[in-house]
């Protein structure tokens, strides 16, 4: 199976930056999309960003121009750079990827055990 490890997670004052890493590992035959989601208290998880294979970016509005999602194709890792961050923006953050552990296998989605993130006022 696909596993997935997250780090990079922290307490920050807000305006500060914080850079998350996820790295696939385990029975890897491809792997597709990968992003990160995040889950406040209370509320649902949501996505923060993805990353396709062809790197296509896509960004919830909320983050849009203050992170950066990039990827390692050959290291199967996956960056989320987090810059001018908000007290909003706590959460903990999962990654998350699509992928196939082998060749007769369907993709599907695997998740990291997520990673605090505090910003402080």
């Amino acid at each position: 199976q696909v596993q997935l490890v997250e780090s990079g997670g922290g307490l920050v004052q807000a305006g500060g930056s914080l850079r998350l890493s996820c790295a696939a590992s385990g029975s890897i035959f491809s792997i597709n999309d990968m992003g990160w989601y995040r889950q406040a208290p209370g509320k649902q998880r949501e996505l923060v960003a993805g990353i396709t294979t062809g790197s296509s970016r896509n960004y919830a509005d909320s983050v849009k121009g203050r992170f950066t999602i990039s990827r390692d194709y050959a290291q199967n890792t996956v960056y989320l750079q987090m810059n001018s961050l908000k007290v909003e923006d706590t959460a903990v953050y999962y990654c998350n990827a699509h992928a196939r552990p082998n060749s007769w296998s369907r993709p599907r989605d695997y998740w990291g055990q997520g990673t605090q993130v505090t910003v402080s006022s």
